[in-house]
């Protein structure tokens, strides 16, 4: 699979992440999940800094915290409870090979978009129903391309003030529109140095991924609106097929 963008990858960039990103009530979705399918064992697929990880393992849930960028699985390793979460480096396909297998996969906030070609999307769908007990559940959000969020995206030279008083100056800037892909350029000046990292997102159209779904023996129960995102964001539960 692709290698992970700058912003997680970058030693630098990933200290900065939890700051930039700020508010996560995003993650209420997942937590209120969890407890709704009764999980007791979670697999956080693309958990970056285990924002969300580290409060599953607070509510005494066994968590396998997994991404592929080792910067941000560091910074996630040096926050409070961190020792209760169990970190792993790799795709999916590292998760498909846990053991014990799991009672809920999800992926939060861009994680499903990440996988722009096909062959990814599909040898990661394949891995979350590996790792998913019969019965298991599976979460994760993507963005309706109806509503052209990248519009909104740019971001105009900004300072910011990092913890500790520390200047910055952040920017955004959408490179490329060719649907379903959609590139952008973040850059954080830091000491007079220009911090760079480019990614792109597919937008999927729902009924594509109610179908791909459907392909790796993952049936859609619920379609629910991003409660943070009202009508912007698709929130996917499904479950694993068969024995």
């Amino acid at each position: 699979m692709r290698e992970p963008d700058a912003a997680f990858a970058d030693p630098r960039l990933a200290a900065l992440y939890d700051f930039i990103e700020g508010d996560r009530s995003d993650l209420d979705t997942y937590a209120a999940i969890a407890q709704e399918v009764g999980a007791r064992r979670v697999v956080d697929i693309g958990c970056g800094t285990g924002s969300l990880a580290l409060r599953l393992a607070d509510r005494g849930l066994a968590v396998f915290g997994v991404d592929p960028a080792q910067a941000s699985l560091d910074v996630a390793r040096r926050k409070p409870g961190a020792a209760r979460v169990t970190w792993v480096v790799g795709d999916a396909t590292a998760a498909a090979r846990l053991d014990p297998v799991a009672d809920l996969v999800v992926m939060t906030g861009n994680v499903a978009q990440v996988f722009v070609s096909d062959a990814d999307w599909h040898l990661t769908l394949g891995a979350v129903r590996a790792c998913l007990r019969p019965g298991g559940w599976f979460a994760f959000e993507t963005r309706r391309p109806e509503v052209r969020a990248w519009e909104r995206w740019p971001v105009d030279a900004t300072e910011l003030s990092l913890p500790g008083g520390v200047p910055a100056v952040l920017s955004r800037t959408v490179t490329e529109v060719a649907l379903p892909l959609v590139t952008f350029e973040s850059t954080i000046t830091l000491d007079g140095e220009e911090l760079r990292s480019v990614s792109t997102l597919r937008f999927r159209r729902r009924r594509d991924v109610e179908r791909d779904l459907d392909e790796h023996g993952l049936e859609v129960i619920d379609v629910r609106d991003a409660p943070d995102r009202p009508c912007q964001e698709l929130v996917f539960v499904a479950r694993r097929l068969g024995p």
